[in-house]
């Protein structure tokens, strides 16, 4: 049986990185170099004329010289202020430092293919984890405290784990599109109790669930269904399920062909004032706490996800399209969710 599930996960995994390589081969063409962009106004948020800068043009050892679908996803700040990232394709995490500089922060043979990251209150890096017999949850850093939380539900295993998010009491929750053909579970959200490791299912129906996070008081969480027009929300419920699904934000500069969304939202953070920001339409789309678009900073290439980092919480880094950016903004992240 592990054998078939084991062979099942390799196919899945050969499957995503390809429903991976074509959703980003279309992004902005290969050979249009990244390059810095400028913010217009949002109060609290980001201030005219902020740059908006290029930090990596393309991650290294990625393909051939000039492709841009280079896999960056998952951002999250370490807890001295620099940033680390998946690359998704070459299966491990990387960390870019203050001066911009990139190194690997955990290797492929460790991080089993990670598309997005989280820090628990134990101090443990958590990635959603693809490659083959790891799709699933993982602690992956640092050295010596590895292991898996969960690779399975109900006895069937996960296909494409996406992103994650761990509350204050270590519960996780995390995302499975279910994104390759013929999958043996539908997409659906998924919740990791901090007591027993019990996986509970708190949301389906979504068809694509992409980015989750929380509310400052986590007492509502969001998600992002790719193939939809707007940022959900659900109400949390004192065992972790969620109730109360309802459409939360709308989306501008979608998409719509023969009745597909194509640019929905992908990746999410919330800065200390509930404002939550959202790599959806070609840009950083940032909204009130009551769902109310406030404004949208510009990349130059389609943002995956973002994070803020800095010792102040107060740099964002966006990535997407191979490329790493980062600007200063006058809003704060929220520093436990940069690790201890």
């Amino acid at each position: 049986m592990k054998s078939r599930m084991t062979m099942f996960a390799a196919v899945v995994l050969v499957l995503g990185v390809m429903a991976f390589a074509q959703e980003q081969s279309q992004t902005k063409p290969a050979e249009v170099a990244p390059t810095d962009t400028v913010a217009k106004e949002i109060p609290g948020v980001i201030k005219a004329g902020t740059k908006i800068a290029v930090v990596i043009a393309s991650v290294p050892g990625h393909g051939a010289p000039g492709v841009t679908t280079q896999g960056t996803e998952g951002p999250i700040s370490l807890p001295e202020g620099t940033m680390i990232f998946c690359e998704t394709i070459l299966g491990r995490v990387a960390k870019v430092d203050k001066d911009g500089k990139e190194s690997v922060f955990v290797d492929a043979a460790v991080a089993h293919g990670p598309n997005g990251l989280a820090w628990d209150p134990k101090g443990r890096l958590l990635g959603a984890t693809t490659a083959a017999g790891h799709a699933g949850v993982e602690a992956i850093y640092p050295n010596g405290r590895e292991a898996a939380l969960t690779d399975e539900f109900e006895g069937k295993p996960f296909v494409r784990p996406n992103d994650l998010f761990v509350d204050k009491k270590g519960g996780v929750y995390f995302t499975d599109p279910a994104n390759v053909p013929n999958p043996p579970m539908a997409p659906a959200v998924y919740y990791i109790s901090p007591s027993g490791g019990k996986v509970t299912k708190v949301a389906e129906g979504i068809e694509f669930p992409n980015g989750v996070t929380m509310s400052p008081d986590e007492k509502t969480v969001y998600i992002n269904n790719t193939a939809g027009e707007y940022m959900l929300a659900f109400d949390v419920q004192p065992d972790g399920t969620l109730r109360n699904r309802r459409n939360f934000a709308k989306y501008e500069d979608l998409t719509i062909t023969n009745g597909k969304v194509g640019g929905g939202g992908d990746g999410f953070t919330v800065d200390t004032s509930g404002r939550i920001y959202a790599a959806a339409g070609g840009s950083v789309q940032v909204f009130s706490p009551k769902g109310q678009l406030l404004g949208k900073i510009p990349t130059s290439r389609r943002p995956q996800n973002l994070t803020f980092a800095g010792p102040d919480m107060k740099t964002l880094y966006i990535v997407g399209g191979g490329s790493v950016f980062k600007t200063q903004m006058a809003a704060q992240g929220i520093k436990r969710r940069g690790g201890k």
